[in-house]
């Protein structure tokens, strides 16, 4: 814990009466759980706070209390002015609500985040700890640094920001730390089995239907080290689905035996030409160093990028890097630590 940090975002907290949160696009458990505790955090210790998001692509956290609480990114321009901007689970303007940067740009900053490859730059003040499971982890130490009362909605949103980005504890970036807050959270009344059941055990129609496409897709290659899977923006638009609907796509060509690099290539239904990148990788494989060529980023073992191109293109692009990356010699960027 770096007690400077935490002290001086308590201070900018504290000359703060409207406080605007916001996590990145299409906001996922860690993301969307961790933005509404917080605001619901500081408001029951006495600030104006609240939270943003695009209410379009919640996907399954969306059933969190506080939800009906946020500000659509849409709406943001009528809003009163606010006096602090809080970035959770966000590396960088870019990948904000495109509605979000620009209150965003002119207000104090704080950063609070758990990826690799954040270095805090774009805030006033930062708390980043990659080694941490998920930022609602670190909201969670923060809640307690600040002696900020948890009740049963903060601790859900929390768990679900816990348990999705450490993948139900089983991640590498499960620690002590992890669970001795999830232990705390248990305390508030987290009802665990509802919460699980929504999360993974059931699904609504369009997302088995991307599922199905998804697996017809499915591309394997260098003696199943690597593969594939694709939805374009007219599988999207076939069944009315968002990537919110796609959120554990990736888990297909990860299941893949012996597979050590997982990509799932995707095009939101928008009128960019982009392609967008899921990597997972197994092994001593960095999935950083391959998000990263394309201005991407994320954790050692879960990363992802945007690809400024067709999907064809796109596709052969992410291939030649990992071609690249499995024929490096050395291999010095891509070893993970065995003990992380």
């Amino acid at each position: 814990m770096n007690r400077e940090n935490y002290a001086a975002a308590k201070k900018l907290i504290a000359a703060s009466k409207r406080i605007l949160v916001s996590g990145h696009l299409s906001p996922d458990g860690d993301s969307l759980g961790s933005m509404l505790a917080l605001a619901r955090l500081l408001r029951n210790a006495g600030y104006e706070a609240y939270a943003t998001a695009d209410l379009n692509a919640l996907g399954k956290p969306g059933f969190l209390e506080g939800v009906k609480d946020l500000i659509p990114v849409r709406k943001l321009k009528r809003q009163k002015r606010f006096d602090l901007f809080i970035a959770v689970d966000c590396a960088s303007f870019e990948r904000m609500p495109p509605e979000v940067r620009p209150v965003a740009e002119k207000l104090p900053k704080i950063c609070i985040d758990h990826h690799v490859t954040n270095d805090g730059s774009f805030a006033d003040v930062s708390i980043v700890d990659s080694k941490a499971s998920s930022t609602g982890e670190i909201i969670w130490r923060i809640a307690r640094w600040n002696e900020w009362n948890l009740d049963t909605a903060i601790a859900e949103a929390l768990w679900v920001a816990i348990v999705t980005d450490s993948g139900r504890f089983a991640y590498d970036s499960t620690n002590p730390g992890t669970m001795r807050a999830a232990g705390d959270l248990l305390k508030h009344g987290v009802r665990t089995a509802l919460i699980n059941d929504i999360l993974y055990g059931t699904f609504p129609k369009k997302a088995i239907e991307l599922k199905r496409i998804a697996w017809r897709s499915l591309h394997i290659w260098k003696n199943r080290k690597v593969a594939e899977v694709t939805l374009t923006r007219d599988d999207f638009r076939e069944v009315r689905g968002t990537k919110a609907d796609a959120e554990d796509i990736i888990e297909i060509p990860r299941s893949v035996a012996r597979n050590e690099i997982a990509l799932f290539f995707y095009q939101i239904p928008d009128r960019t030409k982009e392609t967008r990148c899921s990597i997972r990788t197994r092994g001593n494989w960095d999935a950083t160093v391959l998000a990263g060529k394309f201005g991407g980023g994320g954790h050692v073992k879960a990363a992802g990028c945007t690809i400024k191109a067709s999907m064809g293109a796109a596709k052969r692009q992410m291939r030649a890097a990992v071609r690249e990356l499995l024929k490096s010699v050395n291999r010095k960027t891509a070893k993970i630590a065995l003990s992380d």
